[in-house]
């Protein structure tokens, strides 16, 4: 019932946009004589750009291969696609976030997969198969919030909210110095500039406040579909990875924290402890000091646990979601899978030196932009 409603309500959002488009024009094109219909004609204009339909596009800044770029990564992603009975991958981008995701770009909606390569560095190749494999399980058709509809909705809705949010830097904060030269005219100017700042904000409230609501609305119809997707993507892994690995993956999350701040720190080391090295030169052992960052976290973990006690569950402190201890325990109590895909010593290598090139790209991008700790 809740995902028939949020369909409905995605399509009364698109039938919304359509109707402010056209009522718009309308507007503009019928009051043109006049001049406040086709000035209120331009407010709804604008209103409905805002909230229009968003196609996706790839994140310029990004380092991007595509199959003729890295072919064992993509046959590798091709496997993986097929195991899971998804649509195959048609671009891949790396990002410095401890995450594997898929999104949509073009009129198509064609699939990029978007590595975090801290992740993937610091993940053994097993839990790189899980971590696509489970990002690529949750675009299948029962998560609707990947589908062209509910997806779409939301999207536009969370664009438009950028869009119209409030901007602080429209206000001018003026302290009457009465030495200051003419402060009397310069404390009214500022006044004056505040209160058509105050009024365009009480004009958007209202569009800002239903689209926030309605995006939440959305976002509570679908969890109970999203969830169901969640936990039918873990099975996916789980049958694609095996069950070690699908379950490795969850207990991982906990170290997104810890690496980004690793990420961080060794950023900061190169750019002031490089000597006479240009600040953007990569490091070589850049992405393998992440790997033994990794490998003496678990390590740690592991060792301060009971002997014979299980690991630990994801929780909300430790940057997952409390959902996520109840798909451990349900992957725990499950009858284990033995690996589909697997990745062997040879097909690591050939795909690490496919990504050689994008991880130095993406480490001089880090030194340019910095590394925000996860």
């Amino acid at each position: 019932m809740s995902t028939a409603t949020a369909y409905a309500v995605a399509g009364l959002v698109h039938l919304g946009t359509a109707a402010l488009f056209a009522g718009s024009l309308l507007l503009i094109v019928v009051g043109f004589h006049t001049v406040t219909q086709p000035m209120i004609g331009l407010v709804v204009l604008a209103l409905a750009l805002a909230v229009r339909p968003r196609v996706g596009r790839l994140d310029p800044d990004l380092p991007t291969l595509r199959p003729s770029d890295a072919p064992a990564l993509f046959r590798l992603l091709d496997e993986v696609a097929d195991a899971s009975e998804v649509r195959h991958i048609d671009t891949v981008q790396f990002s410095p976030a401890f995450s594997v995701t898929v999104t949509r770009y073009g009129i198509r909606r064609r699939r990029c997969l978007v590595v975090g390569l801290p992740l993937w560095a610091a993940c053994p190749p097993q839990q790189r198969v899980a971590a696509v494999a489970q990002a690529l399980a949750r675009t299948a058709p029962h998560d609707i919030r990947s589908g062209a509809c509910v997806g779409m909705a939301l999207e536009a809705l969370t664009a438009g909210l950028r869009t119209l949010r409030a901007n602080d830097n429209a206000y001018i904060e003026w302290t009457n110095d009465p030495t200051a030269w003419r402060a009397g005219d310069v404390a009214a100017g500022a006044r004056r500039i505040d209160a058509r700042a105050r009024s365009s904000e009480w004009l958007l409230w209202i569009p800002r406040s239903a689209m926030a609501a309605t995006a939440r609305l959305l976002l509570r119809l679908t969890l109970p579909a999203t969830r169901n997707s969640r936990l039918a993507a873990d099975d996916v892994t789980a049958r694609t990875a095996s069950s070690e690995a699908a379950v490795a993956v969850l207990n991982d999350q906990h170290l997104a924290r810890a690496i980004g701040m690793e990420t961080h720190r060794l950023v900061i080391a190169t750019k002031t402890l490089s000597g006479k090295r240009s600040a953007t030169a990569s490091r070589p052992d850049f992405w393998e000091s992440i790997a033994c960052h990794a490998a003496l976290l678990r390590e740690s973990r592991d060792s301060a646990r009971p002997a014979g006690a299980e690991a630990p569950a994801p929780t909300s402190d430790a940057g997952g979601d409390p959902f996520d201890a109840l798909r451990v325990t349900r992957l725990a109590d499950h009858p284990r899978h033995p690996a589909r895909v697997s990745l062997d010593e040879a097909g690591v290598s050939r795909i690490a030196d496919e990504l050689r090139a994008p991880g130095e790209a993406l480490i001089a991008k880090m030194m340019r932009d910095g590394a925000v700790p996860a």
